[in-house]
């Protein structure tokens, strides 16, 4: 996966800016590699690369408050693989801020509420967020 990430980064950053893909909502762009690159590493088991990965990029970036929230989300998740429930939290509630309805629905953004809701304390912020979410609380 990794070698497949660079060599994608790689060809990125040779085409420059965001290359228009057909049947594509998006682009292809060192950007969106690096969003896939977070993913993955998630995906891999590695929780220390995904935040090493999601520090090299600015949301501020992101094209779209939906690209936002879902990366948010991908940081939600490695905060908690780290074990950094605030940081957790705190993340959640930002990607709830840029796109509110995908947050809720997001499969991944629930399992963590569950699992925040019955590994630790709890905060009035944690409660709201899973009641909006439709995780029992």
């Amino acid at each position: 996966m990794r070698e497949l990430t660079d060599e994608a980064a790689a060809i990125a950053k040779e085409l420059g800016e965001a290359t228009l893909l057909r049947d594509h909502g998006g682009g292809f762009s060192p950007l969106t590699v690096q969003l896939h690159k977070i993913s993955a590493e998630i995906h891999a088991g590695d929780p220390r690369a995904a935040l090493d990965a999601a520090r090299a990029i600015s949301l501020k970036a992101l094209p779209s408050v939906e690209r936002r929230s879902r990366a948010l989300g991908d940081i939600a998740v490695t905060y908690d693989r780290l074990g950094r429930r605030s940081d957790c939290v705190r993340t959640l509630l930002a990607a709830e801020r840029c796109a509110p309805q995908g947050t809720h629905a997001r499969p991944g953004a629930k399992a963590v509420i569950s699992s925040l809701l019955v590994s630790g304390p709890t905060s009035t912020e944690l409660r709201g967020f899973a009641e909006r979410s439709g995780v029992p609380v």
